[in-house]
């Protein structure tokens, strides 16, 4: 059997020179010569091995270029590489930002809010129960408030739109799946290009936010239970679907997925996920499915 071991550096970094490439080869005990998938962005390894040496594999690689701001994957390298569906986690996963910060931030209320939040996407706290507290805090809050935001505030992740274009290009689905609102999703999702989105619904009362959130709220067991519906919607095999995300409520959809990616995520979602991306940016994701730079879509 064979796996396919994936360096990725970011687009503004370049780092995986020929003296890495060397240096992975040796510590792989691997005689494949690397493909090239973009300069000294992207570069991919074959490596003879078992499916199950991959986690191990790619912590000696890790721990051998520890000192490089490379990422580093192991993966098989079989039939279902390329994805043909894909989910998101939205909040600083497909955006920079929390949005329930930010609606936090115009009440004066982002430090109390933001702490919360950082609890709950560390699996310290439930997620559920601390989203009510955090929503109840922004009762009467005018709706016009989020386009507000969304104009000002909200900045799309680095390479979010070439990975959800390259994919549509190819034939996948997409799909952002967040445990933030459809106030926030219909739009960003719009704008990044993904086909459809999942979210939270808050409740809005003449205009101003009520201070609720309706159920049932869009938490770990929803993000999973939505990858279930749309892989069995569209007949694929487990191994057919991609997800990434960084918070612990991601933590069950990345599981559920063929491949499951922790991008810049929390500490226990980077030790569960299939891979994790801390150096590069979204096109990490279409490198990790064997594309090259020259199949991207602009």
């Amino acid at each position: 059997m064979t796996l396919v071991a994936v360096l990725i550096a970011n687009p503004e970094r370049p780092a995986i020179t020929d003296a890495v490439l060397a240096e992975t080869r040796a510590v792989l005990a691997t005689e494949h010569q690397p493909r090239i998938l973009h300069g000294e962005v992207a570069a991919e390894i074959l490596v003879p091995g078992a499916p199950a040496a991959a986690a191990a594999l790619a912590e000696r690689l890790r721990t051998a270029l520890s000192g490089e701001p490379i990422d580093v994957a192991v993966l098989a390298a079989d039939g279902h590489r390329r994805k043909r569906l894909f989910l998101a986690d939205m909040d600083s996963t497909m955006i920079e930002q929390e949005c329930i910060d930010e609606l936090a931030g115009t009440v004066g209320l982002k430090d109390h809010v933001a702490a919360i939040t950082e609890r709950a996407m560390r699996g310290e706290i439930a997620f559920e129960p601390a989203l009510r507290e955090r929503v109840a805090l922004l009762k009467d809050l005018p709706v016009g408030i989020v386009e507000t935001l969304i104009a000002e505030r909200i900045t799309l992740t680095p390479g979010g739109r070439t990975l959800v274009r390259t994919l549509k290009a190819h034939g996948a689905r997409t799909c952002l799946v967040s445990g933030g609102f459809t106030l926030f999703t219909g739009p960003i999702g719009d704008a990044i290009g993904f086909d459809e989105h999942y979210a939270n619904r808050l409740g809005v009362e003449a205009g101003h936010l009520t201070g609720t959130v309706e159920e049932p709220i869009v938490g770990k067991a929803q993000k999973r239970a939505t990858l279930i519906d749309l892989r069995t919607r569209l007949g694929l095999d487990p191994a057919e679907t991609l997800a990434v995300g960084d918070g612990a409520n991601d933590l069950d959809m990345l599981g559920e997925a063929g491949l499951g990616v922790a991008f810049r995520a929390k500490p226990a979602v980077a030790a569960a996920a299939h891979a994790r991306v801390v150096h590069g940016d979204l096109t990490a994701l279409l490198y990790l499915q064997g594309y090259a730079a020259a199949e991207f879509s602009a």
